[in-house]
């Protein structure tokens, strides 16, 4: 039939075939995207007016391969979802980024917005359903932004950014031209970049693969090491390191190590291990990943969210000895675990579906963890000593940096971010005392903020630490008196319970003397019952 049909109709009707499909091409070419729908409405529902039912099958089951040979573009699709895995295209936002500088300067229709309500500067990008031209070494190429809406429950709006360019170019495009995008996109992300802080979103028994596992914001936290109240020297420490790991590229290739590190700030409460990450953020201009433990269904999950991240970050496990169990008694949990005999099958399948601390490891430093460049992990706890050694050993958590009570050079940290002072008279005084305390670098910076409009002087400030920092001084001092009457009257506690001794070792003696003058009323007794009856048988006896 097909070739009855390209000889009796085809053949001889070439030219005026060829001509419908050219006039195609050019309302696929240079009409909108918006208009192109009711334009090849109008030429299909001609086509099937004029030309006969069988051709007309014909023609519509060979159209695509017609399409392709006639047509000489060539088109690339980025997509900002990846639908086979719901996972993020990284490369979209890269476009994004090359492409706005452009479409400010061509695009008919743009968008704008304000990344932050504390934004500066507007962020200015190409409309959806808009087209812009490109040049590059005398080669024109077209990009398109497109929008749709589809039936996936999870994501319900597709957006995508379209490629076109002439197929005798694709060598030129697809060697040179994309690594050109990707460059000028990336340069453009960083003079442009925004910290951004994420958390991960509770799991609440969903499919975690098709599902957003991470929602973010504007970092915009202000704090920076000249903040810290740290000894000046143990802070270009941490500093110094920080820099060099951030440079390390090649050192980390030549070693064979995967580009990370990992930091264990450990601390009382309120020593400033939050505002030591927020530095550390600041300082190498990474984004920050705040992660839940308690929210993580299971170690894939675990894993999925690792393989979210992006490159330039720091992965944060706040309290990590009270997300998980993660101290050093596994063994002994694991044996109570197996002498309980529980009925409740749910409880056991959702035991089972925990991140485990096995997970956390290859979590840390399993094959996983080399799928990100350059990446920052750590860990904050109040109670180093409950942690599982293999947790924290060298090589997962690279620097152990402890977090301890504030000493006279954090003080004089904070009295000059808070009051402005280098010196004062109030400063050897407050030496003197803070030295034999132990008070947190938020007390003192409480402390010495001003909180009324009585309070306005820095010496006012002072002398309320002065008062704060006696008024502890006192509170340690009374356990030691407590303790030296508690020996007083453990003393007259001794003396009593010896002067009971003796009382009742006098009424045992009492009771003894009564015991022996009770046996001698009996003796006595028993000789007057014998005198009586010697009296009776001399009596019988005269009688007889």
């Amino acid at each position: 039939m097909s070739s009855t049909i390209q000889q009796t109709w085809i053949v001889p009707r070439m030219k005026q075939l060829g001509t419908v499909m050219f006039i195609a091409q050019l309302i696929h070419q240079f009409v909108p995207k918006r208009k192109q729908l009711s334009t090849l409405t109008f030429i299909g529902q001609l086509i099937y007016q004029l030309v006969p039912s069988k051709i007309y099958i014909y023609l519509a089951m060979h159209a695509r391969r017609i399409s392709e040979l006639t047509n000489p573009y060539v088109d690339i699709s980025f997509d900002e979802i990846i639908c086979t895995n719901y996972r993020i295209n990284h490369a979209y936002a890269i476009l994004e980024a090359y492409l706005n500088p452009i479409s400010l300067k061509v695009a008919n229709r743009i968008q704008g917005q304000l990344p932050n309500k504390d934004g500066k500067k507007l962020v200015i990008s190409m409309d959806d359903d808009e087209e812009i031209m490109d040049e590059f070494r005398g080669m024109e190429i077209w990009w398109y932004s497109e929008k749709e809406t589809t039936q996936d429950k999870y994501y319900s709006v597709r957006r995508q950014l379209r490629l076109k360019f002439h197929r005798q170019h694709r060598e030129a495009i697809m060697s040179d031209y994309l690594d050109h995008v990707l460059t000028e996109g990336k340069e453009n992300m960083r003079k442009s970049r925004q910290l951004r802080l994420y958390s991960n979103n509770p799991s609440n028994g969903r499919f975690s693969s098709s599902s957003k596992l991470w929602t973010n914001g504007t970092f915009d936290h202000p704090v920076t090491f000249d903040h810290l109240a740290m000894d000046p020297e143990r802070k270009k420490e941490i500093v110094d390191d920080l820099i060099t790991f951030r440079d390390g590229k090649e050192y980390y290739a030549k070693v064979g190590k995967p580009w990370k590190r990992g930091y264990l700030l450990y601390g009382p409460p309120g020593t400033g291990k939050s505002s030591m990450i927020a530095s550390m953020a600041n300082l190498l201009n990474y984004d920050v990943y705040d992660l839940e433990l308690t929210a993580v269904e299971d170690n894939s999950e675990l894993r999925r969210l690792l393989q979210e991240t992006t490159d330039k970050c720091i992965i944060v496990i706040e309290d990590i000895d009270c997300s998980l169990n993660l101290t050093g008694k596994r063994k002994k949990k694991q044996e109570q675990s197996t002498d309980e005999d529980s009925s409740d099958d749910d409880q056991r399948a959702s035991s089972k579906k925990k991140v485990t601390l096995s997970g956390l490891l290859n979590f840390i430093d399993g094959l996983w963890s080399a799928c990100c460049k350059e990446r920052i992990i750590v860990f904050t706890t109040n109670h180093v000593d409950k942690l599982d050694p293999a947790l924290i050993r060298r090589g997962r958590m690279d620097k152990h940096i402890e977090m301890s009570y504030c000493c006279f050079e954090g003080f004089k940290t904070l009295a000059k971010n808070y009051l402005n002072l280098d010196s004062h008279d109030l400063f050897e005084t407050i030496r003197s005392l803070i030295c034999k305390v132990q008070m947190t670098p938020a007390d003192v910076a409480e402390h010495l903020m001003p909180k009324s409009a009585n309070k306005k002087s820095p010496g006012d400030c002072l002398n309320d630490l002065i008062e704060a920092l006696e008024m502890k001084l006192k509170d340690m001092d009374k356990p030691k008196k407590n303790t030296g009457n508690s020996k007083g009257d453990t003393k007259e506690t001794d003396d009593s319970e010896k002067d009971i001794g003796q009382s009742e070792a006098e009424a045992k003696e009492t009771d003894d003397s009564m015991k022996d003058i009770g046996e001698s009323k009996d003796e006595t007794k028993e000789t007057d019952d014998s005198t009586k009856d010697i009296e009776e048988s001399k009596a019988e006896t005269p009688a007889n």
